[in-house]
């Protein structure tokens, strides 16, 4: 039951939609995997915005799932609620913090799921658990009725099996969203960063390839971007959750300890985040506007065995986490990984505003694969 906050029988025959415990859902509680949350949470009043558009092409709620505490993790570890357990191998991490809907999808208990990404969050479970999901441009899907982690980076995104699944959470957010068919022979500029695993890089090479040419770019600003995600998010996590900190036995040690190392991180960092922020954004801009896309791994490794190592969220966002400060959409898609019973998984970035076209390259990526 650990991939599930709450379980609801929703009638009809539409799609089934998991719903990530940080997005109201009407007449339910949201808990954002807390204990001290939802010791304080009356039943939503109304959907968000996500929730209504989806519910008013026909989806059918199947439940609110399971994430880390505060949505502040990678690893997708909840003391409070549980872990959701990795399907794939049940030694290894589900990823977070949207680890119940990535669960949910890929065991075949919804459709599509929805869930929040501020550093990597609907990617790197998706990597963990093998299948598909789309960060999408920071402002173009509204966050009103979403529990806020960072409001800088805070976005959300579809889940699913595979790239149509998520096209159509895509669709139950924006009706009539429709991906815009990928040109065979586009460039795609393979960014190549330091700390991944080669056979990582290899299996993420060797997908590419069958899409078309690729071309290795670099970047000077991306380790930085980083570490300006956490700035962003330790001085906003914080503010966010402060009035919470007063009962320490409502909240798990990790998580108060690490609310607290992540605003010491962020003091007087702010406008260093914000320069790094515009730099990196400009960098891509331009990477972009020469290429179809640009490429390279959700994650420098496998899904990583299950653990509280303090370091884990450091390595599991150092990938994903630039992205959100860049404001760039994200898809995540497994690849094939030789000799492994676990999946890589690429993420090809588009410019800010064009998931129909990421979502086109995406579906001719999984075609050659397949």
């Amino acid at each position: 039951m650990t991939t599930w906050i709450l379980r609801t029988d929703a009638p009809g025959d539409g799609p089934r939609l998991a719903v990530k415990d940080a997005i109201d859902v009407a007449g339910l509680p949201t808990t954002a995997g807390s204990e001290a949350v939802a010791g304080r949470a009356a039943p939503a009043a109304a959907d968000a915005p996500v929730v209504a558009s989806a519910r008013a092409r026909g989806a059918r709620i199947v439940g609110k799932t399971n994430l880390t505490e505060f949505c502040l993790g990678a690893d997708g570890v909840n003391p409070w609620s549980g872990t959701p357990v990795n399907p794939l191998d049940p030694s290894r991490m589900p990823g977070g913090s949207s680890s119940g809907s990535a669960v949910a999808v890929a065991t075949g208990e919804a459709d599509v799921a929805f869930g929040t990404d501020t550093a990597g969050s609907v990617r790197i479970p998706a990597a963990c658990c093998g299948i598909a999901s789309l960060k999408t441009t920071n402002g173009r899907v509204p966050l009103d009725g979403v529990y806020p982690l960072s409001p800088t980076l805070d976005t959300v995104g579809p889940m699913g099996r595979d790239v149509a699944a998520v096209v159509l959470g895509m669709d139950l957010i924006e009706p009539g969203f429709a991906p815009v068919p990928y040109e065979p022979g586009e460039p795609i500029a393979r960014l190549r960063v330091p700390g991944a695993d080669p056979a990582i890089d290899a299996a993420v090479d060797d997908a590419l390839r069958r899409l078309g040419p690729i071309t290795d770019v670099t970047s000077a600003h991306y380790a930085d971007a980083a570490m300006a995600n956490g700035v962003f998010i330790g001085d906003e996590a914080y503010r966010q959750n402060a009035p919470l900190l007063d009962d320490p036995s409502k909240i798990s040690a990790r998580m108060y300890r690490r609310l607290h190392e992540l605003r010491d991180l962020a003091e007087g960092r702010l406008d260093w985040a914000a320069s790094v922020q515009k730099a990196l954004r400009a960098e891509l801009d331009g990477i972009l506007a020469r290429h179809g896309v640009i490429a390279l791994p959700v994650l420098t490794t496998v899904a990583p065995e299950l653990t509280e190592d303090e370091d884990a969220d450091l390595v599991l966002t150092m990938l994903t986490g630039p992205i959100n400060v860049a404001g760039l959409p994200a898809f995540a898609l497994p690849v094939p990984l030789p000799g492994s019973h676990l999946p890589a998984s690429v993420q090809l970035i588009g410019p800010a505003g064009a998931e129909e076209r990421l979502c086109g390259a995406a579906a001719a990526l999984e075609a050659v694969l397949t």
